[in-house]
């Protein structure tokens, strides 16, 4: 029987040892749902990088568990599945739904949505959800990354619509999909491998509520949302009040104005306010929506926000993230701003872009309040690259995406990380050999880029090169990065790290400089060459040996407190 018993210093009505064991078989379904999808899906894009997320959703559409998968999703991906509950109140056992409209939840157009439910003896249970990143989803660009002036030049866009109905796929639904990108059988592959791994939720569901009873795992499901809400409140009140803004410019957007040589950059400024167990985070001030693709929903921008005060306040990953961690949160931006965007401006840019640039604006603002638990600018940018075609040894048509990864910022005891997806990104890499296998394209080098990252007492961490060299045939490409104009930038006297850089050789020896974002034909012989950013160090290039030489060390690095009497020393 259920007992009242008190953890976090809220009352639980369930045996503790029961919410536990339920609490990590939940978080653990999310994980197998990756691991399904990874095993079954047909592109490198997800069965090596990991572009997608998994999550277990109650029945109104709120997230009760992701995966150890991508942050990026972890604003918009419980307003895809409460857009999929408000279309469809009749959903039925056997039933899936896709959608991947960026203006109901999604994010950007190659984001693809798949929903079923999961019910046990006639009840509904909850909702499996699987994001996924399909390499191209239409548009006139192979990739689906030009830089268009509306959504509707995007790609296909999918309302939530069903897919299966009764177990069985919508032969009509189907063939609308397939016909509208380059890759049908690889699409396909993917969709299934999505499908499948919400079949493997809705197994776990039914288990939990066959062991204990659906009441029960309903009641677990809410309760397991509390506790993280009053984890995520009880880490907010350790942090001290207090306000603070920032104000950052961003590359551009992709397209040129008529009459300028240049893309045209434009600015975000956000103010945030701390006062007890709440935070609230306002973009007032930030540009109108600009014409190309760097505009981003709400949702997208609330990811971005929430992705990095979660690492501010819970650097050991000791909350649950789930829809319960942002109830203390608000997220507020005028409507047709350039992160809140209106309909039906393009945006499949924004979504890692600007996501990725609002957590560095999140961490430089909160510096001002709580400076030892923030880190400098990371990369900033996901460095996206695409190419598509036709393969001279197939005849097939292909299309490989790519994202670059850079520096991850330097922390008040740590220096930064070289090569990894920072913040709001969780990809891994895609091996040269997976990728010269898939596609007629050869990588010539993948190395550091020395001396990317900022100097510092903590050094930021260093950007990747890349070089792929286009075969055979002329190819279409795309690039879409940030951090080109502004670098990511250092704190606490620490200097900013190296900009990106973007660079296409052409077979005859001439090289010329690439815009940060847009499509292009790249000629057989061709190489691009992608520079993706370092990160910003913290603290004065001064104090690194007094700081290297400390004796309050911990795990092997100086502690906080170490670092700050050092900085004290140096400035006095």
């Amino acid at each position: 029987m259920p007992v009242d018993s008190v953890i976090f210093g809220r009352r639980l009505r369930t045996d503790p040892a029961r919410f536990e064991v339920v609490k990590n078989a939940l978080a653990s379904a999310a994980e197998e749902m990756k691991i399904v999808l990874a095993k079954t899906a047909y592109s490198p894009l997800l069965k090596v990088a990991g572009d997608y997320s998994c999550g277990i959703f109650d029945i109104a559409g709120n997230m009760v568990a992701q995966g150890p998968d991508l942050p990026i999703h972890l604003g918009s991906m419980p307003d895809a599945v409460r857009a999929v509950v408000r279309a469809f109140p009749d959903a039925a056992p056997g039933d899936v739904f896709i959608h991947n409209d960026p203006y109901q939840g999604g994010s950007h157009l190659p984001d693809v949505n798949v929903v079923a439910p999961a019910y046990f003896k006639g009840r509904l249970l909850g909702f499996g959800c699987v994001r996924a990143h399909w390499p191209d989803i239409g548009s006139a660009t192979p990739g689906s990354y030009g830089a268009v002036t509306e959504i509707y030049g995007e790609g296909l866009r999918l309302p939530p619509v069903r897919l299966y109905r009764a177990g069985q796929p919508d032969p009509g639904i189907e063939a609308i999909i397939f016909a509208n990108v380059r890759t049908p059988t690889e699409r396909l592959g993917d969709l299934r491998a999505q499908v499948a791994a919400n079949r493997r939720s809705e197994a776990r569901l039914c288990a939990l509520a066959e062991k204990y009873g659906a009441d029960e795992l309903l009641g677990i499901m809410d309760e397991v949302q509390d506790y993280s809400e009053t984890m995520m409140r009880a880490a907010l009140r350790g942090i001290p009040d207090g306000e603070a803004s920032f104000r950052d410019i961003f590359d551009g957007d992709g397209v040129i104005a008529p009459g300028e040589t240049e893309d045209r950059t434009f600015a975000v400024e956000l103010r945030i306010v701390k006062s007890g167990d709440s935070i609230s985070v306002d973009f007032t001030g930030s540009d109108p929506q600009v014409a190309g693709p760097m505009n981003a929903p709400l949702t997208v921008t609330a990811s971005g926000v929430f992705c990095a005060l979660k690492m501010i306040v819970d650097p050991k990953s000791l909350i649950p993230p789930n829809s319960g961690c942002w109830r203390p949160v608000s997220v507020t931006a005028p409507e047709g701003c350039v992160v809140n965007a209106r309909l039906p401006a393009p945006v499949v840019y924004a979504n890692h872009e600007m996501s990725h640039r609002i957590a560095d604006m999140v961490m430089a603002a909160m510096f001002r309040i709580t400076p030892t638990t923030v880190m400098a600018g990371s990369q900033g940018t996901s460095a996206v690259v695409t190419f598509g075609g036709t393969d001279y040894r197939s005849g097939e048509r292909f299309v490989s995406y790519e994202s670059v990864k850079g520096g991850f910022g330097a922390r008040p005891v740590k220096d930064g990380i070289n090569a990894v997806a920072s913040t709001i990104s969780n990809m891994m890499n895609t091996p040269i050999e997976i990728l010269e296998m898939s596609f007629p394209l050869r990588v010539e080098e993948y190395a550091i880029v020395p001396d990317s990252g900022g100097p510092g007492t903590w050094r930021g961490g260093l950007g990747v090169r890349r070089t792929w060299r286009v075969l055979e045939r002329d190819a279409h490409a795309a690039v879409c990065c940030e951090r080109t104009v502004t670098p990511p930038f250092g704190l606490a006297g620490g200097s900013p790290g190296a900009a990106a850089t973007l660079t296409l050789r052409h077979p005859d020896g001439s090289a010329r400089r690439l815009t940060s974002k847009g499509a292009f034909v790249a000629p057989a012989g061709s190489v691009l060459v992608v520079e993706a950013p370092g990160s910003g160090g913290y603290g004065p290039p001064s104090g690194r040996n007094r700081a290297a030489l400390a004796e309050d060390v911990v795990d092997g690095y100086v502690t906080a407190e170490a670092a700050r009497r050092d900085y004290e020393d140096d400035t006095v």
